[in-house]
């Protein structure tokens, strides 16, 4: 009688598959442990070119360093207390600041959202619109600077030129030699310069707005000013506030500008907070101009935040 032999797994039959261990499932949320590594180089940057020069900046405050003596002399809250009561230079270098910040972020932000609403639709002449618009941007400072220096030019150029030729004499000014419309005159220059930038960021935001939105509005019976006010403007509320804030940075940090137009050193109707500051430092003050950069910068930081409350008032949702 023949035997069949079956091996140990065939006997155990299918519970066998039950018997064997499972490997473990990864979670899928999980990172690879190298991942981590990842940010090690940008966080080495931040910490090289920011954190530390930050901390450098605290202490050459309280000095009273030139930027050369191996030694530093500690002066306390000395610098600060110059600075916020007795430095004329720097008290009309912040109201020009605030003046020129005023005028950008104004006009800036308006003709941003025009251009963003005008040209929203992807249509080959909104493209083409936006390329225009956006080809500032790509220019550098100086050259602005000199595209603009020659538009203001009070002899030969060509604003007062064109005024002349159709009999607008009276209306021709002397632009960057005017001391009260100087830095207007560079605001305007600056708003030109960016205005396209900001209006992708709208584009941006703009299209995102479900057409559902405006369909609904409308057969409410909304005019098109209503629909704008009450759609569009909190619809793009996010998107302004990213356009004021980065417009309030910009407008402080237009020292290349500021210096194209106005000369090295600027005369006193275009000093800024930040021509100021390379001011000191240019003069060895570089204690004085640590103390007036930190100024600066809580300053930005404050009306940055500032910024951000009321447009969240006005849109508790952004």
């Amino acid at each position: 009688m023949a035997t069949t032999l079956t091996s140990p797994s065939q006997a155990q039959g299918p519970e066998t598959a039950d018997t064997q261990p499972k490997p473990k499932n990864r979670n899928p949320m999980a990172a690879h442990p190298a991942l981590w590594l990842f940010p090690i180089p940008a966080l080495v940057l931040y910490i090289a070119f920011f954190v530390i020069p930050t901390i450098q900046g605290v202490f050459y405050a309280v000095t009273d360093w030139d930027g050369f003596s191996p030694t530093a002399q500690f002066v306390g809250l000395d610098n600060f207390t110059t600075i916020l009561t007795s430095d004329e230079l720097f008290r009309n270098a912040l109201s020009n600041n605030i003046k020129f910040m005023l005028v950008v972020v104004i006009f800036q932000t308006i003709f941003s959202l025009a251009l963003g609403v005008y040209l929203t639709k992807n249509s080959r002449s909104s493209v083409a619109l936006r390329s225009l618009y956006f080809f500032p941007t790509i220019l550098s400072s100086v050259s602005v600077a000199f595209i603009w220096k020659f538009v203001y030019d009070p002899n030969f150029g060509l604003i007062n030129t064109v005024l002349g030729a159709v009999g607008l004499d009276r209306f021709q000014s002397a632009f960057l030699g005017n001391d009260n419309q100087a830095i207007y005159w560079v605001a305007i220059t600056q708003v030109w310069f960016h205005v396209g930038q900001m209006m992708i960021i709208y584009v941006a935001g703009l299209q995102q707005i479900p057409q559902e939105l405006y369909e609904s509005a409308e057969i409410d019976g909304a005019s098109r000013w209503q629909q704008f006010r009450y759609v569009t403007l909190p619809m793009v509320a996010p998107a302004t506030a990213i356009v004021m804030a980065y417009t309030t940075v910009q407008s402080f940090k237009a020292f290349d500008l500021i210096l194209g137009l106005g000369g090295n050193p600027p005369k006193g109707s275009l000093d800024i907070l930040s021509t100021r500051i390379y001011a000191g430092f240019a003069n060895s003050q570089f204690g004085y101009a640590a103390a007036e950069s930190l100024i600066f910068m809580a300053l930005i930081a404050a009306i940055t935040w500032l910024q951000r409350r009321a447009v969240k008032a006005s849109n508790p949702d952004v």
